[in-house]
This record gives structure tokens, C-alpha cells and sequence, in this order.
């Protein structure tokens, strides 16, 4: 697991062109979106075909930041535009692979491989994963304030917290959130989800045997008042 780096976040802006580039790097937090909403505004409206995004300094990332990011994409589409990631660091990479919108963000005129796949066939797959990251997005924001209230995280720790648990259970992230919510109104995770949970929380806190004095795996107040009943 990587540590936060605590860099603050800057992004630069290329010169007016057939397409501006935008490079973001450093450490992304809530208070940055109207600064990075309002950089890549200004690209697109400078830009003639689009905007070329460079994320391969992003050191961390979450649901608020692709939020940003998918309303200037759905902006360029309006102007006819696009929004193509050139460059991504691991954060980034985790973030469009876990929620299902890397290939939003795709360049459009790359080269297809031995088998193409038909326009319209692309197009559908597209719009089903935009709206799929429409619709889980408030599901991963609410898991991670459960956690955070749980577990006394914050916010980059539950969202860690997540993305380690999604990894180890094989589960895709905004079912693991749905999972997650659930606990709220009185469900009860799986055995393997909780213990993997619990166990992604002793990672982001440095040490797994700091777990055991936080909560046990069999006491994850997560589905508790499922099991009170």
C-alpha cells in the first residue's frame, strides 16, 4: 500500500492548440475540485479537438475527483470534443479500473487490434459504463463514510480500505460499496469480506496487529445489528 504523500495538488495547462494538454499531479483532496473543474474548463475551451489529460503525477485520487472528471468529459462530448488520457500513475489507474470508466477516458483514434469491434457495438458499451459510474458513485461515497465513522478513518484511509478489500475478495468495487451500505440498515457481510475489511483497516493503519485493538474480525461493527437481532 502506498503512504499519502501529501503533495499538494497542481495542474498546468499547455498552450491553446488543436488539443491542450493538462498535466495533474501531487495529492487530490475535496476541497481541490473547483480548481481542477475550472483548469480543465478552461483547456477545453481552448482547445480545438479536445483535451489531452496527463494523471501520471496523481498520487492520490477518489470518487470526487472522477466526478470532476466525468462532467468535463460530458462537456467535450457536447462540444464535440474529447478528453483523452495520455498518461496514469497507479492511483489513477486504480481509481478508472475499479469503477469501470478507464476506457471512458481512451483515445479514440488509436489503432484496433486483430478483432474490431463495430461502432455502434462500442458506442452501447460506453454509454453503459458511464452510467454505471453514475449510479454507484453515491454507493462508494456512502461505504466510505461508513467506514470512516466505524473505524474512525478518514477519508483516504476508507477509500484504501476499499479498493484493498475489492482486490483480496475479487469483488468489483461498487458491489463491495452496495455490500457495504447494506450494513447501515442491518445486513451482515459475508464471513471472507468482513475478515478481509478488518484486515484492510490494519493495513492502512501501519500494522495488522493494530487491528486487533480496534476491533476483531468476528466483532466488525459492520452487519452487527443484523446478528443483535
Amino acid at each position: 500500500m502506498s503512504e499519502p504523500s501529501n503533495e499538494q495538488l497542481s495542474v498546468q495547462v499547455g498552450p491553446t492548440g488543436k488539443r491542450v494538454s493538462v498535466a495533474v499531479r501531487g495529492e487530490y483532496r475535496l476541497d481541490d475540485s473547483g480548481d481542477l473543474r475550472h483548469a480543465l474548463h478552461d483547456a477545453l475551451g481552448r482547445a480545438g479537438d479536445g483535451v489531452d489529460l496527463d494523471l501520471s503525477g496523481l498520487t492520490f485520487a477518489d470518487c470526487s475527483a472522477l466526478n470532476v472528471l466525468l462532467a468535463v468529459r460530458g462537456q467535450a462530448a457536447a462540444m464535440d470534443k474529447t478528453v483523452t488520457l495520455t498518461a496514469a500513475s497507479p492511483a489513477a489507474e486504480r481509481l478508472l479500473t475499479y469503477t469501470d470508466t478507464y476506457s471512458l477516458f481512451a483515445d479514440p483514434g488509436a489503432a484496433c487490434g486483430p478483432v474490431c469491434v463495430e461502432f455502434d457495438g462500442l458506442l452501447q458499451t460506453e454509454v453503459v459504463q458511464l452510467r454505471r459510474a453514475l449510479r454507484t458513485r453515491p454507493d462508494i461515497d456512502l461505504a466510505r463514510g461508513i467506514l470512516m465513522a466505524g473505524f474512525g478513518l478518514n477519508a483516504e484511509e476508507a477509500w484504501e480500505v476499499l479498493v484493498t478489500a475489492s482486490q483480496h475478495t475479487n469483488i468489483k468495487l461498487h458491489r463491495l460499496a452496495r455490500a457495504v451500505v447494506t450494513t447501515a440498515e442491518g445486513a451482515s457481510l459475508p464471513d471472507r469480506v468482513r475478515r478481509e475489511l478488518t484486515a484492510a483497516v490494519s493495513r492502512v493503519r501501519g500494522t495488522r496487529a493494530e487491528a486487533d485493538s480496534v476491533v476483531a474480525p468476528d466483532d466488525v461493527p459492520l452487519g452487527a445489528g443484523a446478528r443483535g437481532r
